[in-house]
C-alpha cells in the first residue's frame, strides 16, 4: 500500500473515447484551464494534446487524443486514429471515456485498442445529464463487464462533479517519481499551435455541419514584440463553395472568427494579440497524405 504521506507520484495519462464524449472538457477542468478546443461537433481534436497538473503530491500528464474515427474512411480519419493509437503507448495509465448511459460498438472499437497491461479506469462522463441518478448504477455494472478497469468513476466535466473522487483514484495508479514538468506548466503546446487550434475550434462552432471537417489552420507568422503578439492564418478548405462560407456576407462571418479566436489568445496568452486571418481552397486535403503532412498532420 503507497504512503500517500510521504510519497510524490507522477505519470503520463491517455484520455481516449469515442468522439463527441467530452475529452476535451475532461481534460480542460483536469488541468484547470483551457489547453484544449471543444465543440459540438466531431472531429473536433485532430492532433494529441497534452495537459498537465501539478498537486501538492502528484503530477499527472494527460494526453488528450483525437475520438477514434468509424464513419468516414479518409487519408485524415487514418491520421486521427493513428494518434488514438500513439497516444496509448508508453503511457503508465488511461482514462476511458464513455458518455453515461451510452456504450456501443463504437466505444467497444476503442476499447479494443487499449493496453491490459496498464491500468485503465472507465470514466463515465455527462451523468449531469441523466434524470434518474437510479440507472447509473446498472449501466456501470453492465459496462464493467466489458473490460478489466482498475476504477469505474462517474463525473460530469461540465460541471466538475465528483472530479475530485476522479483524481483520487488515478493518483493511485500513476508511479512514484519527481516531477515531469515545471508546476507552473499547463501543457507542452507551443503559442503558434494553441492560436492555430483556437482559430479552428471558432470556425467550427460558428459554421454550419459541413463545412467544419473540410477545415484546417495553418500559422503563417507568430512574432511577439514588446508583449504584443503578431499572428498571421490560413484557414484552408477544400472547395471554393466552402470559401464562400466561411467569409461570409460582407466578410462577417470570417471576422467573427477571427475576433473570436483573438480574444480567446488574449485570455489564454495574458498579452494583446494582433491577428490577420486568410482564406484559402486547398482541393482534397482531407485524403491527401503529403498535403496532410504538410498540414502538420501524422500522416
Amino acid at each position: 500500500m503507497r504512503d500517500s504521506s510521504t510519497t510524490h507520484c507522477a505519470g503520463y495519462v491517455a484520455i481516449v473515447g469515442r468522439p463527441n464524449v467530452g475529452k476535451s472538457t475532461l481534460l480542460n477542468v483536469l488541468v484547470g484551464q483551457k489547453v484544449s478546443i471543444t465543440s459540438k461537433k466531431a472531429q473536433t481534436t485532430r492532433h494529441r494534446i497534452t495537459g498537465i497538473r501539478t498537486d501538492l503530491d502528484v503530477q499527472f500528464v494527460f494526453v488528450d487524443t483525437p475520438g477514434f474515427q468509424t464513419a468516414k474512411v479518409n487519408a485524415l480519419n487514418r491520421a486521427l486514429n493513428r494518434a488514438v493509437t500513439h497516444g496509448l503507448q508508453e503511457v503508465d495509465a488511461v482514462l476511458f471515456v464513455i458518455e453515461a448511459l451510452r456504450f456501443d460498438e463504437r466505444d467497444r472499437q476503442v476499447l479494443r485498442l487499449v493496453p491490459r497491461d496498464r491500468p485503465v479506469l472507465l470514466v463515465i462522463n455527462k451523468v449531469d445529464e441523466v434524470a434518474d441518478k437510479g440507472e447509473l448504477l446498472p449501466f456501470m455494472e453492465e459496462v464493467s463487464k466489458e473490460f478489466p478497469f482498475a476504477e469505474v468513476v462517474p463525473v460530469s466535466a461540465k460541471t466538475a462533479a465528483n472530479l475530485g473522487e476522479l483524481v483520487k483514484a488515478l493518483r493511485a495508479q500513476v508511479p512514484e517519481g519527481a516531477a515531469l514538468f515545471s508546476p507552473e506548466q499547463v501543457t507542452d503546446c507551443s503559442e503558434r499551435f494553441l492560436a492555430s487550434e483556437l482559430i479552428r475550434e471558432k470556425a467550427f462552432r460558428l459554421l454550419g455541419e459541413e463545412v467544419p471537417y473540410s477545415v484546417s489552420v495553418v500559422i503563417d507568422r507568430f512574432v511577439e514584440e514588446n508583449g504584443l503578439r503578431h499572428v498571421h492564418a490560413t484557414l484552408y478548405v477544400e472547395k471554393p463553395g466552402h470559401k464562400a462560407i466561411v467569409i461570409g456576407r460582407k466578410g462577417e462571418k470570417l471576422k467573427a472568427i477571427a475576433t473570436q479566436a483573438r480574444k480567446e489568445m488574449e485570455r489564454l496568452f495574458g498579452g494583446k494579440v494582433f491577428l490577420e486571418v486568410w482564406v484559402k481552397v486547398k482541393r482534397g486535403w482531407t485524403d491527401d497524405e503529403d498535403l496532410l503532412k504538410s498540414l502538420g498532420y501524422d500522416a
